[in-house]
């Protein structure tokens, strides 16, 4: 048999027959698979595999996201302490502008100095310290909100009863002082002036070392505030005066008898002296214009007391002897001829202007008529007759009041 039979022979040959031990009933192959073997037992669990380490990029991640919440957590604490800063910031501005605002715990109103170039914290201290506010940095903050820490002006004010630290701002810029007055009366020498001007207690600082030429003070009332130094005070009355004098002396008449300023103020001192009166003023000094150019001794009682006392003035007591007007002095009109070398007081305005326009007179004499006036005369003889009136005048003035000091020693007993 050829290869070729065998081969056709094993191609149409039955396959071996199957064993009786795979051969299934009908009823298993058509059942399905699940159910075919019921009896499987279940696949073993998959080993567990080992954790693995955290890799390089796993460390990092880990370590920004705890950055993160680091960062975080800060960013909420700054916040919060910004919110706290800001209500407690906005609860300390409500005290304080509560605090600045309410009425004050004075009853009565009381004066406070704020002295030249005093600090604010000075003036803020010395404010609480009077018990005029209650708190002195809040009195500073509040100046500080205001834009008035520069705006303080010194002085004295008086303080109204409830004044609140904003009332109180607006007094201190507002530089309402009190003002004090000094008066200095017509006729009063420079060193009787100056004497006021030391003995006011509202004044400070020394007085100065040399006097003033006298005549050269204004005579008037000078308004200053506590602490101002004397020596700007009469510094003022001197520019005052200068000033006035100037101004009158250009107006006057053209044909005075006078050589210049200084000798118009000195005879303006005399008409000052001689007469109290300010409508006589103008009428006495027609007197001495008429007899300087008639070349006559002006006769001055005022003059003698100059001579004799100077600046300091006659004593109130003292009275004018015979003797004291035949006393030769610089100043004692009843001896030299002229005006004396200065003048024997501060004139005032009326005496200065009745000096530089005097009334038209012919009058040479006067002499007073009992009333604080005085009578004039154009002679000697009519003057003579109205000093017998004077004199009579006197002595019954004289005679009643020795009278009236017996009745009343009777009446005493």
């Amino acid at each position: 048999m050829t290869d070729s039979d065998t081969n056709q022979m094993t191609f149409g040959r039955r396959a071996e027959p199957p064993s009786p031990s795979d051969v299934k009933p009908a009823s298993e192959a058509l059942q399905p698979a699940s159910a075919a073997a019921p009896t499987e037992r279940p696949a073993p669990a998959p080993a567990q595999t080992p954790p693995q380490q955290p890799t390089a990029a796993a460390a990092v991640t880990r370590r920004s996201r705890a950055s993160r919440n680091q960062i975080v957590v800060f960013m909420n604490f700054v916040m919060s302490a910004v919110v706290l800063m800001v209500l407690v910031a906005g609860g300390a501005v409500l005290y304080g502008k509560r605090a600045f605002e309410a009425p004050g715990s004075t009853t009565e109103a009381q004066t406070f100095l704020v002295r030249p170039n005093a600090g604010v914290g000075e003036i803020a201290s010395s404010l609480e310290q009077r018990g005029l506010i209650s708190d002195s940095l809040v009195f500073q903050a509040g100046l500080r909100a205001y834009g008035a820490r520069q705006s303080l002006k010194a002085g004295e004010y008086e303080v109204p009863p409830r004044a609140s630290m904003h009332d109180i701002m607006k007094l201190l810029q507002s530089g309402k002082s009190i003002m004090y007055s000094l008066t200095i009366p017509e006729g009063l020498t420079v060193q009787q002036a100056l004497k006021r001007v030391a003995d006011n207690e509202a004044l400070s600082g020394d007085m100065p070392a040399d006097l003033p030429p006298e005549g050269s003070l204004a005579t008037d009332t000078q308004r200053f505030t506590r602490g101002t130094p004397r020596k700007d005070v009469i510094a003022k009355m001197h520019s005052q005066q200068q000033a006035m004098v100037e101004e009158i002396w250009a107006k006057r008449q053209p044909d005075l008898p006078i050589a210049d300023i200084n000798e118009f103020v000195t005879l303006a001192s005399i008409v000052e002296k001689e007469t109290g009166v300010a409508s006589e003023r103008p009428h006495v000094a027609s007197v001495f214009v008429n007899r300087l150019r008639k070349n006559m001794r002006l006769q001055s009682d005022p003059t003698i007391i100059y001579g004799l006392f100077g600046g300091a003035g006659k004593p109130a007591d003292r009275p004018i002897f015979q003797s004291d007007i035949e006393k030769s002095t610089p100043y004692n009109t009843y001896i030299i001829k002229g005006l004396p070398p200065t003048p024997i007081a501060n004139p005032g305005r009326a005496a200065l202007e009745a000096t530089a326009n005097p009334l038209a007179t012919d009058d040479l004499y006067f002499v007073a008529d009992g009333t604080g006036g005085h009578v004039f005369a154009g002679t000697l003889d009519e003057h003579n007759r109205n000093v017998a009136k004077w004199r009579a005048l006197q002595k019954k003035q004289a005679e009643e009041a020795a009278q009236g000091a017996a009745a009343g020693d009777g009446t005493a007993q």
